[in-house]
């Protein structure tokens, strides 16, 4: 039957044979090349000499690849005054010991915190006990002290800490012993002994009742380097340092060591120096408290809200759009929100703005009518995603020029404030992120996805042929969620016939990796697919699953039925269809996940 002929037919018995054995080599193997492995799989399971024996054949890959590395982010870590026994000083230390148990479960190499550290801890202030019945009085000092005292447990993994003040750390008080406490932010130096001394020495009347985190790893160790800082005043509290590939520039605009305050507008000739004298082809990520159009607070980091008469924004943004810095971060507003935020004149600067989820006792409400709407008529914000209500952090591997965000949280079982921890059943929530060389596609409700179209550097074309953003979700104020969809590639390896299509940000319900129906489809120039290869439906568009294994991409459906079809996709097909089209040398399926798929044989 020829191709034009459209012939559609279920997988062969073949084909459901070598899944099978795929399935049991994993289980055996308990971990075959999975993701992040360092090796070179490609020798372990060699092509077949012959087609009788297909199914000894697994197609596998390592990625993310060996360069990638990881950091967390974690923020808003303020407790109430009413202390329940494990949350001294106004500090969410209950919070802080689960999440740095996660965060060295999931091997970082450094947290970065982004602000208000504890809730009351800018002067001396008193906090009721409500387990000994006790009052007491704190000092900045004490506060800062019990802060630094519980990253303890990310230093005896060799974890790096790199925190910020927040409106709840302004005072020169703050600002002093902030630099105390936190001198990794000028050296790189962390775990130094004499200052996790003066942490441990911090008054803690909850000391008996929090797990005893012991300094098992006494001596310092360095991370970062290139530490900057845009004046005397400002040293350690705004700064930048390199990891890697990744210029990071932190924002002080509180109160500094000299008791006057520096906004944004007095250090913008600095960040856009560290911004543009990194090197070409790295990261750059701007950090600060307060962010640029939040929904529930209206101050941002400019001033009291975002409207046009509030100067510095515009030049700001601009800066980071044109030192190509995908995302600014933040806390302050106390819920995972994620949007576009453009400027007021008129031009197509934005920057993607992350809000990071409370790691607090406290918890907003966004605005209705929304900030912008009342600010800035609705002009300057499109929103992605947004979880309210929730105990977060967040994991971001760098690959190269690829950067994943994962977002995870656990409910806080309240819309206003908790007055003890509850069980945290953390979860991943949703994925997504950018390539230096990838682009990324806003899809607005009801908008095809059809504007997605990227070819690689190597001349692979990958292009979705049909879909729609189907998210009727929309926030308190009544403005639909766009859909970003992030597309890069990464070069073809040993077991693909394409270079591999990273593509994420299309699963919209958090929780789930299911996204709306679409048909994805990537060119592919091997000259060694046969007929062979696509009668017997062990050549198609390719998957990468969670244990490293290339399988075909329609595996991974939620629902559906697997229908190969050799030819083009044509209008009409359903979830589960895929198929080869020989002329011209496209493999297509129609999914509802994202993922790395790539034209692959031996599937």
């Amino acid at each position: 039957m020829s191709e034009n002929d459209n012939m559609k037919k279920g997988i062969n018995r073949r084909q459901f044979i070598k899944f099978s054995a795929a399935s049991m080599a994993v289980v055996a193997a308990g971990s075959v090349a999975g993701c992040g492995n360092d090796s070179d799989s490609s020798s372990e399971t060699p092509a077949p000499s012959s087609p009788e024996t297909p199914e000894t054949y697994i197609p596998k890959s390592a990625l993310p690849s060996s360069k990638a590395w990881k950091f967390g982010i974690i923020s808003d870590t303020q407790w109430t005054k009413e202390d329940d026994g494990e949350n001294p000083a106004s500090c969410a230390v209950d919070i802080i010991n689960a999440l740095n148990a996660k965060f060295v479960e999931h091997e970082v190499k450094f947290v970065l915190h982004v602000g208000d550290l504890t809730d009351d801890g800018r002067n001396t202030f008193t906090a009721n006990n409500t387990k000994t019945g006790i009052t007491y009085t704190y000092s900045v000092a004490d506060a800062m002290g019990i802060r630094a005292r519980y990253v303890q447990e990310l230093y005896n993994n060799g974890i790096g800490f790199f925190p910020m003040r927040g409106n709840h750390d302004d005072s020169q008080s703050a600002a002093i012993e902030f630099n105390n406490y936190f001198s990794q932010t000028t050296t790189g130096i962390h775990n130094v002994t004499s200052v996790q001394t003066a942490a441990y020495a911090a008054q803690n009347p909850d000391e008996s009742y929090l797990p005893d985190i012991k300094r098992t790893k006494t001596t310092s160790f360095e991370m970062g380097s290139s530490f900057s800082s845009p004046s005397t005043a400002l040293n350690g509290l705004s700064y930048s340092f390199d990891y890697d590939n990744v210029r990071f520039v932190i924002l002080d605009t509180f109160t500094g060591t000299d008791g006057t305050a520096y906004p944004v507008t007095s250090q913008q000739s600095w960040i856009n120096s560290v911004l543009s004298s990194r090197q070409t082809g790295t990261h750059a990520f701007v950090l600060s408290h307060k962010g640029l159009m939040t929904q529930d607070h209206t101050d941002i980091i400019f001033g009291g809200n975002p409207s046009a008469t509030t100067p510095g924004q515009d030049e700001f943004i601009t800066s980071l759009a044109n030192n190509k810095v995908k995302y600014y971060i933040n806390g302050h507003d106390h819920m995972h929100d994620r949007s576009y935020v453009y400027t007021h004149d008129g031009s197509t600067a934005k920057v993607t703005q992350l809000v990071t989820a409370s790691d607090s006792s406290k918890f907003y409400t966004p605005a209705n009518p929304s900030n912008d709407q009342t600010y800035c008529g609705g002009l300057r914000q499109k929103l992605i995603s947004q979880e309210l209500y929730g105990i977060g952090y967040y994991i971001v591997t760098v690959d190269g020029e690829h950067v994943t965000f994962e977002y995870y949280s656990a409910p806080s079982y309240s819309a206003d404030s908790i007055t003890t921890t509850p069980a945290l059943r953390f979860a991943k929530k949703e994925t997504f992120g950018y390539s230096l060389k990838g682009t990324d596609f806003l899809i607005a409700y009801g908008a095809p996805y059809t504007t997605v179209d990227i070819t690689s550097t190597g001349g692979t074309r990958a292009k979705i042929l049909d879909g729609r953003n189907a998210n009727v979700a929309s926030d308190l104020a009544g403005r639909r969620f766009n859909i970003e969809v992030n597309a890069g590639f990464y070069s073809a390896d040993d077991a693909t016939s394409s270079d591999i299509l990273s593509l994420k940000g299309m699963d919209y319900t958090m929780g789930s990796t299911v996204t709306d129906v679409f048909t994805l489809s990537m060119s592919y120039t091997d000259t060694s697919i046969t007929d062979a290869d696509i009668d017997d439906q062990t050549f198609g568009l390719a998957k990468l699953n969670e244990n490293g294994i290339w399988e075909n991409a329609v595996i991974a459906n939620s629902g559906g039925k697997a229908e190969f079809v050799k030819g083009a996709w044509t209008d009409g097909y359903t979830l589960g269809t895929w198929g080869v089209d020989t002329t011209s040398k496209t493999v297509w399926a129609v999914i509802n996940s994202n993922g790395f798929f790539s034209a692959v044989k031996g599937i």
